[in-house]
C-alpha cells in the first residue's frame, strides 16, 4: 500500500459530552422514551458534526485526517466491544441475527435491566473517566463489527470531513477485561488476543473499503507495568501489529501511547521503533507524562512518523510554547537520525477537558489568559507545528502571549500566601496520627451504641428538577437568600423523615446544597474558583465541572456545619456529616502545576480539618470524610507508586487526626480496583470505610479478608450507577457474601456510593429493600439489633 502522510498538526481526541452538554440531553431523553432511536443518532451527528467544523475552523485540516473519529455514546471501551461482538453470556440474547450488537443492546450492557446487571465500571487509568469493563470468557463470542465505525466515516465524508476512525487497541482491550464469571479459574482473557487481532483486522479490511486513509488504535495499557512487558521485543505488541501491518487492503495505522511511557521505562522510546519497524505507519508518545524517546532507542523507524504529544490534554494551564518549542526541536532531531518524520499531538484525548474558555462569563479577571480548555489546546498543537516548521519568528505573537500569562500567573497575589506555607511548615508528626483504634473503637460504642450490621447511606440523595431549578433561580436572583435557605431545609427535612421512615440506622442531610462534592467546598475555600460551562464527560451522559485550584488553599469561614447541625436536629438517631477529602478534592479537580501536589493535598488537609473542628464543635459525632478519587491518582507503574500513597495518605490523616476518640471518622472510596491499594487504604486509619461492591459482587470482600483488615467495613450493596432497584433477595444475597467473608461486627450495609444522581422513586424501594434484607440478616445472626434498630 502507498503510505499517505500523517497531518503535521493532530489531537488524540475531542470532548464529545458537547459544549452546553448536547449528548447527555440526547441520551436521556431517549432513555426516558421521549425521543426514538433515529432521533438520538441525529442529535449525535449533528453535534459530531459540530464539533469537526469547529476543529477545522481552528486550523485542523477537513480532509488530511487530523480529524479525530473517537466519538462514543457511552464509553469507548464499550465501543470496542459492541466492535468485537463481545457480548457475556447472560447478554447473547441482545446479538442480532449476525451476531453483531447494536445501539440499543449496547445500553443494555452499560445500564442493564431489570434481570441483569450492566457490566462492571471502574476508572479509566489515572483519571476520572469510567470505562465499562469487558467479560471475556474461553467462548465469549468474537467477530467483526465494523458497521458503527463505516457508518460514521461514510456520513462525516458526505459532509466534508475526513476523520481517523479511533478504535482501543486490541492489548489494551483484553488488558482491561476481566474474565467473565463461568471461565475456568485463572482465565486469561489475553488469550483470545489471536481471534480479536483476526477481528481488527477484519474492520480495518471494511474501513478501508468505505475510503479511511488512517485509523487510531489507542494503547495506552502498554505505558502500564504488565503492558510494558508486552511492548518490547519479541513480545506480544511486536507479532501483533506485524499481523494488522501484514494486510494489503488497509488504512495506515496510527498507534497511541497516552498517560505514560510505552514499554521499558529503562529504555524509553523503544517501543514507537518497534511497532514503526512492524509495519505501523504512525506512533505516539506522550510527552507529559511519559518521556522523550531518543535515537539510540527508538532504532530505524522506517520511514514512519513519531507525533509528539507535548501538550497537555488532562490539565486546563496554558502551555508554556517556549519551552514546548525546545522540546519539538530536540526530539526532531533524534527522530531524523532514526529515519522517521515529527508531527505535533495531544498527550492524550482531550475528552478530559471542557470545550472552550470562550464560554466562561464568571472568572476571575486574572484566570482566563493563565487558561487553555480543549479548543485553545487544538490551536497550542497547531501554533507548535508552525513553530516547528518555519521557526520561532513565525509565531513571536503567540510565543511573547504565553510568556507574558505564564509570569503573571506566577506573581499574583494568592498564587503564594505566607500564613498558610507557614502553618504548614509548622506541622509535626503528631498532627498525623490519631488514639489506637481499639480506644476509639470502645469510645465510640459507647457514644453511639449502634445495631450489628448497622445501615446508612453514602452521603447524597436524589438532586431533583426542584433543587436544581431553586439553585439555578437562587443563583441568578429570582429568589433571595431567606427563600432559598428555606427551601433547603425543607428538602432537608424531606430526606431525614424519609430515612427515618426506611428505618436507616445512620442519617445524613441529602446534600441539597451542594451542586457537586468537589466544587461546594471550591466555592468555600479561597485559592479555588469554578466554572460555568466546563464540563467534562465522568461516564456515559454523566459530566463533571472540575473546579481549577489555582493558588494556596485556607477556609475562610464553617460552611457545612449550619447545613447539617439543622438536619441533626431534627432526629434522636446518630447523625452523619459529610466532607470531601483532600485526594479526591485534587483529582476531581484542575490543580496547579507550580508545586508538588503533596503540598496542594496538606494546603486542603489543613481547611478540612478545622471543618472537622467545628462539625464536633456542634455536636456532630459521626463524620465522613469521602476519597472515592484515592485510587484513581495512583501512578500506572509500581516504582513511582510508594511516594504517591505516602502523601495521599498522609493527607488524608492530616485532616481527621484532629477528631476526639468518640469521634466515628468514616471514608468512603468507590470504582477502583482496591486490592491494589488495601495497605494504603488500611493506613487511612479511618474507623470505616464504605466501599463499591454491589457489581463485582463482593471480589473486594476477598481482599480484605486475606489482608486482616480490622476496622469497620460498609461494601456496597446497591449500584447506584444503574437505574434498577435491586430486590431483597439480591442485597441479601450481597450481604451473606460479605458476612462469609468478614465478622458481623464489623460490617455495614450501605449503598456503593451517594444517591445524588438517582430518583426518589427507585432510590425509595432500593433502600427499603437494603433494610428490609438487613433485618433479615440481623435475625439470621441472632444478634442483639440494639436500641436504635
Amino acid at each position: 500500500m502507498t503510505k499517505p502522510t500523517f497531518p503535521a498538526a493532530s489531537i488524540l481526541g475531542y470532548p464529545r459530552i458537547g459544549p452546553n452538554r448536547e449528548l447527555k440531553k440526547a441520551l436521556e431523553a431517549h432513555w426516558a422514551n421521549r425521543t426514538d432511536e433515529a432521533t438520538l443518532h441525529a442529535a449525535a451527528r449533528e453535534l459530531q458534526q459540530a464539533n469537526l467544523a469547529k476543529l477545522t475552523e481552528l486550523g485542523l485540516g477537513a480532509t488530511d485526517a487530523s480529524l479525530p473519529g473517537d466519538f462514543a455514546y457511552y464509553d469507548q471501551v464499550l465501543d470496542a466491544t459492541v466492535a468485537l461482538s463481545a457480548l457475556p453470556t447472560r447478554f447473547a440474547d441482545l446479538a442480532a441475527a449476525d451476531g453483531t450488537v447494536n445501539t440499543a443492546a449496547s445500553f443494555v450492557l452499560a445500564r442493564g435491566d431489570e434481570s441483569r446487571a450492566p457490566l462492571e465500571m471502574t476508572k479509566w487509568f489515572d483519571t476520572n473517566y469510567h470505562y465499562l469493563v469487558p467479560e471475556i470468557g474461553e467462548n465469549t463470542p468474537i467477530a467483526a463489527n465494523a458497521k458503527p465505525l463505516v457508518e460514521s466515516f461514510k456520513a462525516h465524508a458526505a459532509n466534508g470531513s475526513t476523520i481517523r476512525p479511533t478504535l482501543v487497541g486490541p492489548i489494551t482491550y483484553l488488558l482491561l477485561a476481566k474474565a467473565e464469571d463461568g471461565a475456568a479459574e485463572g482465565f486469561d482473557p489475553l488469550t483470545r488476543i489471536d481471534e480479536v487481532v483476526a477481528a481488527y483486522a477484519q474492520i480495518l479490511t471494511e474501513l478501508a473499503a468505505a475510503g479511511a486513509p488512517w485509523v487510531q488504535i489507542d494503547e495506552p495499557a502498554l505505558v502500564t507495568d504488565r503492558g510494558a512487558e508486552l511492548a518490547v521485543p519479541g513480545a506480544l505488541a511486536e507479532s501483533v501489529y506485524a499481523k494488522l501491518a501484514a494486510a494489503t487492503e488497509r488504512p495506515a495505522l496510527f498507534v497511541t501511547f497516552g498517560y505514560g511511557t510505552a514499554g521499558d521505562v529503562a529504555r524509553p522510546g523503544a517501543t514507537q521503533g518497534l511497532l514503526a519497524r512492524a509495519g505501523v505507519e504512525a506512533v505516539h508518545a506522550d510527552l507529559v507524562r511519559g518521556l522523550a524517546p531518543k535515537a539510540e532507542f527508538l532504532g530505524d523507524l522506517a520511514g514512519a512518523t513519531l507525533v509528539a504529544g507535548v501538550v497537555n490534554s488532562r490539565n486546563i494551564w496554558r502551555n508554556n510554547l517556549a519551552e514546548s518549542l525546545v522540546i519539538l526541536k530536540t526530539l526532531r532531531t533524534e527522530v531524523e537520525k532514526s529515519n522517521g518524520t515529527i508531527a505535533v499531538g495531544t498527550a492524550t484525548s482531550l475528552q478530559h477537558v471542557p470545550h472552550d474558555v470562550a464560554l466562561e462569563n464568571n472568572l476571575p479577571a486574572h484566570l482566563p489568559e493563565w487558561l487553555a480548555f480543549a479548543n485553545q489546546k487544538v490551536a497550542e498543537v497547531i501554533t507548535l507545528a508552525k513553530g516547528l516548521a518555519q521557526g520561532e519568528s513565525a509565531i513571536a505573537a503567540e510565543l511573547s502571549a504565553a510568556e507574558t500569562a505564564i509570569n503573571h500567573r506566577a506573581a499574583f497575589a494568592g498564587t503564594t500566601v505566607a500564613a498558610v506555607r507557614d502553618r504548614l511548615a509548622a506541622l509535626t508528626d503528631a498532627d498525623f496520627s490519631r488514639s489506637a483504634a481499639d480506644v476509639r473503637e470502645a469510645a465510640q460504642e459507647a457514644a453511639l451504641n449502634l445495631p450489628v450490621l448497622p445501615t446508612t447511606t453514602i452521603g447524597s440523595f436524589p438532586q431533583t428538577g426542584e433543587v436544581r431549578t431553586a439553585r439555578a433561580a437562587h443563583r441568578n436572583g429570582s429568589i433571595d437568600d431567606a427563600a432559598y435557605e428555606g427551601f433547603l431545609k425543607a428538602e432537608i427535612a424531606r430526606v431525614v423523615e424519609l430515612q427515618e421512615r426506611l428505618g436507616l440506622d445512620v442519617l445524613v442531610h441529602g446534600e441539597p446544597e451542594r451542586n457537586d462534592m468537589v466544587q461546594y467546598f471550591a466555592e468555600n475555600f479561597d485559592g479555588f474558583t469554578e466554572t460555568t460551562n466546563g464540563w467534562v464527560q465522568s461516564y456515559g451522559s454523566r459530566a463533571t465541572r472540575p473546579s481549577i485550584l489555582w493558588g494556596d488553599v485556607s477556609r475562610p469561614a464553617a460552611f457545612t456545619v449550619p447545613w447539617i447541625s439543622y438536619a441533626a436536629s431534627l432526629t434522636n438517631k446518630p447523625f452523619k456529616g459529610m466532607l470531601t477529602g483532600p485526594v479526591t478534592i485534587l483529582a476531581w479537580s484542575f490543580i496547579r502545576d507550580d508545586q508538588p501536589l503533596a503540598t496542594s493535598a496538606n494546603q486542603v488537609a489543613l481547611a478540612l480539618r478545622d471543618e472537622i473542628a467545628d462539625l464536633q464543635d456542634a455536636g456532630i459525632s459521626i463524620i465522613q470524610v469521602d476519597e472515592p478519587a484515592l485510587r484513581e491518582l495512583l501512578p500506572l507503574r509500581k516504582a513511582d507508586q510508594a511516594d504517591y500513597l505516602k502523601w495521599s495518605v498522609d493527607s488524608f490523616r492530616l485532616s481527621t487526626a484532629g477528631a476526639v476518640d468518640a469521634t466515628q471518622i468514616h471514608t468512603h472510596l468507590c470504582y477502583s480496583e482496591f486490592g491494589e491499594i488495601i495497605d494504603a487504604i488500611d493506613a487511612l486509619d479511618a474507623d470505616v470505610t464504605s466501599i463499591e461492591a454491589a457489581r463485582s459482587r463482593m471480589e473486594v470482600t476477598a481482599d480484605l479478608t486475606e489482608f486482616g483488615y480490622s476496622r469497620g467495613i460498609g461494601p456496597g450493596v446497591y449500584d447506584i450507577h444503574s437505574p434498577r432497584v435491586p430486590s431483597t433477595e439480591e442485597v441479601a444475597e450481597l450481604i451473606e457474601i460479605a458476612l462469609a467473608s468478614l465478622p458481623a461486627k464489623q460490617l455495614w450495609i450501605n449503598p456503593d456510593c451517594g444517591l445524588k444522581t438517582r430518583g426518589y422513586a427507585e432510590t425509595e424501594a432500593s433502600l427499603a429493600n437494603l433494610v428490609e434484607a438487613t433485618l433479615a440478616a440481623r435475625a439470621t445472626i441472632g444478634a442483639n439489633t440494639g436500641a436504635n434498630a
